[in-house]
């Protein structure tokens, strides 16, 4: 077929116009392009979910992409216990016992205890608070283990989070690996449900809330970014992935002190590179996530109030 000079210049326009489509300056756009750029510093695959907890607005960066939680699930068991017990299925001032067999690494709580036992409570503020492994374990055996955190995920709405073995063997979570994973958006809205919804009652949420506000793991993390006088909390992971990649988590809230929405957020970061400061790298990664978290947060951001969702 043969083109006249007006069918091509028409054409040739219509492809120069497309290949120059200005970028997304919505406010959304801009944070996402941030968010990009963090990602390209950080050298690693970053994922985000900031949500408005009023408004149902959310921004984020590979928000469904599979990530391995770590520690970070330790949160959500805190959680289960405190609903179970609210609800009379087990009483969380149980006292249980635990032996030399139960110990693992990274055990600063069930090491100190180990002659003397402690409540279920105790362990689950243990495993928020200091991340202790054998406490998790301990609370998995009373709670109905992987399959009972991951039946109370899907009881509170999400589809798609999931834990399949416990301390140690479900941080082995290469990039491909489906198991022991969440998604950021899927988490970020879990936080939003817990700590501002009806999954617990308003006694158990204010103290799940006192414990993550007390998880000193988070504060080189995304609460680092925050400006002063917001209040925050968060629940941290941190596993080598096989090969040479580090896994580093932060998810929690965030409350500005001028009427700002109270924000959750779901953060991961996949360092690509396994060097002396790759923690260092990925702390300083999700801590730029903190000072989006602000600017999500601003009224003037123009986005509407729907209404609060939880």
């Amino acid at each position: 077929m043969k083109l006249d000079r007006r069918h091509f210049i028409g054409g040739t326009l219509a492809l120069g116009a497309s290949a120059c489509i200005p970028p997304d300056q919505s406010p959304m756009g801009r944070l996402a392009a941030e968010l990009r750029l963090i990602e390209a510093v950080g050298n690693g695959t970053l994922g985000v979910e900031l949500f408005d907890t009023v408004s149902g607005m959310s921004v984020g960066l590979n928000r469904d992409r599979r990530f391995g939680h770590a520690s970070s699930f330790k949160f959500s068991l805190a959680a289960l216990l405190l609903q179970r017990h609210a609800a009379g299925q087990i009483d969380a001032d149980k006292r249980v016992t635990w032996t030399e067999a139960d110990m693992l690494e990274h055990a600063p709580f069930t090491r100190e205890r180990i002659g003397t036992g402690a409540t279920l409570r105790e362990l689950a503020r243990a495993t928020q608070i200091t991340s202790d492994n054998p406490a998790a374990n301990i609370l998995l055996r009373n709670l109905g283990g992987p399959a009972g955190l991951t039946a109370f995920w899907r009881s509170i709405g999400d589809e798609v989070s999931r834990l399949d073995r416990i301390e140690p063997e479900m941080n082995i979570v290469p990039p491909a690996e489906f198991r022991d994973t969440a998604t950021p958006a899927a988490m970020a809205r879990n936080v939003a449900k817990i700590i501002y919804g009806d999954v617990l009652p308003e006694a158990e949420r204010a103290e799940l809330k006192g414990w993550m506000i007390a998880t000193e793991t988070g504060l080189r993390r995304v609460r680092a970014g925050l400006p002063e006088g917001w209040v925050a909390g968060d629940k941290t992971g941190t596993s080598g992935m096989v090969g040479t990649e580090g896994n580093y988590i932060d998810i929690g809230f965030a409350e500005g002190p001028k009427g700002q929405p109270p924000i959750t957020f779901a953060c991961y970061f996949r360092a690509r590179q396994a060097d002396d400061d790759m923690a260092a790298r990925a702390e300083l990664t999700l801590s730029r996530v903190g000072k989006i978290i602000k600017e999500f947060a601003e009224p003037e951001r123009g986005l509407p109030v729907i209404g609060k969702l939880y």
